[in-house]
């Protein structure tokens, strides 16, 4: 692939070298085909560089921060202060590049039949793609090539230099005061960890509660705890205008039908994320695009054009990492075996990762109201869960929502510090059928956080308040 204008056959192209590139690439070689991953900038994708890795390490170190001076433990006294947040960045970076090299650079030692060809890729045909003058010939192709940050159009929005998720993990000084334009998961878990940081932090959400999607008792308790450590949220809020005004950013704005204004040293844009299409040639091809440019594909990940495959953020939603992954493997195997697996999204976790922590699997009450289900959902306040209590940390709930008068659990949500490492069990449960009987009758250690899993389940048919400690 070093000479110009030479062709090179492989039995898989693969157009984007993320997680979702590398896992249709890991896939091929298992199968015994020869894979060529194509990859245009830094390899590893938005996870490991800009995404995944450095927002949790930078949510953690803020967190370590704002606990020294605050905890509900008598008796211990304790202060925290930024000394350097350079050195925060600097240690994130390194953190970034360590794990590059060793899932991503290094990785590719073990797979003889992968090879890695650097360039932008634009197809010629449906199983022709260019980079750098050199055609590449495969009779199946899987495009991962994931998404950016998209700015919305706002007048003057990006004269005043907004930061992305992206951006915001790079920057060398902390802004004194930032406005954050969004109210989903990147906006808030941004949001609360530049705020722990020291930042004067103002949401502006369009819709009128957070993450519009979830049910308001999950929304309204997240909103209540962002408040309490400073941040100011403000939803139905409209961005009408952007500009520059004595060294400062100013967002014009309808707060319903009221017009405000508000000023910050910088603006955040956590609005949304938009596949990466442009100039791949993929319409050329016959590869239709929806909206937003994402790729258009079925059930078995394979787009309009025969034998061409479509995996990860650039089809769209759902834009996770592990299931940029499984759709990867998904992809090569169709692709390669002939497609016999279809897509299956139902038992899949999630989490945000505030403080607390917001998990959810399958249906919230909203969805399975909509789905036409009779639902019945049991409610437990953390202050029923012992592990909570010996740490001093109740804030939040776990909510299990099942079908009035069955068994089948048909979603979970937990509000807690460390919800997301509840949330399995729920999704084992919906995957594999287990009842909500059974979870409220199963052995779960005491001053477990699993434990709540347990009791909210028993709330189905008991009052857990009249419980003893560990009683089923």
């Amino acid at each position: 692939m070093k000479q110009k204008g030479g062709s090179t056959s492989a039995d898989l192209v693969i157009v984007g070298a993320g997680s979702s590139g590398f896992a249709a690439a890991i896939r091929a070689h298992e199968i015994g085909a020869r894979a060529v991953l194509v990859n245009a900038g830094t390899i590893g994708g938005t996870c490991v560089n800009v995404g995944c890795v450095p927002s949790k390490t930078l949510i953690r170190a803020a967190e370590a921060h704002h606990r020294t001076g605050h905890h509900r433990f008598a008796g211990i006294e304790g202060s925290s202060r930024v000394s350097d947040f350079g050195a925060i960045i600097r240690q994130k970076d390194e953190l970034v590049a360590s794990l590059r090299q060793a899932k991503y650079v290094d990785v590719l030692d073990a797979y003889k039949n992968i090879r890695l060809v650097e360039g932008r890729a634009v197809f010629r045909s449906r199983d022709t793609i260019q980079v750098d003058g050199q055609d590449l010939r495969a009779p199946r192709l899987v495009v991962t090539t994931g998404s950016r940050p998209w700015i919305p159009p706002i007048p003057g929005l990006r004269e005043a230099e907004p930061l992305t998720s992206t951006s915001a993990f790079e920057l060398d000084r902390l802004p004194e005061s930032i406005i954050v334009l969004g109210g989903r998961y990147i906006a808030l878990e941004c949001a609360q960890m530049l705020a722990r940081l020291g930042s004067r932090v103002t949401i502006l959400q369009r819709s009128d509660h957070l993450l519009p999607t979830e049910d308001d008792d999950l929304t309204e308790a997240l909103a209540v705890y962002l408040r309490e450590e400073g941040i100011e949220i403000v939803t139905s809020a409209r961005a009408e205008r952007v500009k520059r005004e004595n060294g400062e950013i100013v967002v014009e704005a309808h707060v319903g039908a009221e017009p405000r204004s508000f000023r910050a040293e910088r603006i955040l844009c956590a609005t949304g994320r938009r596949p990466i299409t442009d100039g791949l040639g993929l319409e050329g091809a016959g590869i239709r695009l929806g909206e937003n440019g994402r790729i258009i594909v079925d059930d078995y990940l394979q787009s309009s054009a025969a034998g061409v495959y479509g995996a990860g953020d650039v089809i769209g939603e759902p834009a996770f990492v592990y299931t940029a992954a499984y759709e990867g493997r998904l992809a090569a195997e169709n692709a390669l075996n002939g497609n016999s697996q279809k897509r299956d999204y139902a038992a899949l976790p999630w989490v945000i990762f505030t403080d607390p922590q917001v998990a959810g699997v399958g249906l919230n009450e909203k969805e399975a109201s909509a789905a036409g289900f009779e639902l019945e959902a049991a409610h437990l306040d953390l202050e029923h869960v012992p592990r909570a209590l010996a740490a001093r940390d109740t804030r939040g709930f776990i909510k299990l929502i099942k079908e009035r008068g069955g068994d089948k659990l048909l979603g979970a949500r937990v509000l807690a510090p460390e919800g997301g490492e509840q949330i399995m069990e729920a999704a084992l449960a919906i995957r594999h059928g287990i009842g909500v009987s059974e979870l409220a009758a199963a052995f779960h250690p005491y001053l477990t956080q699993a434990e709540g899993i347990k009791l909210c389940a028993q709330a189905f048919g008991k009052d857990v308040r009249k419980l003893s400690c560990c009683s089923a």
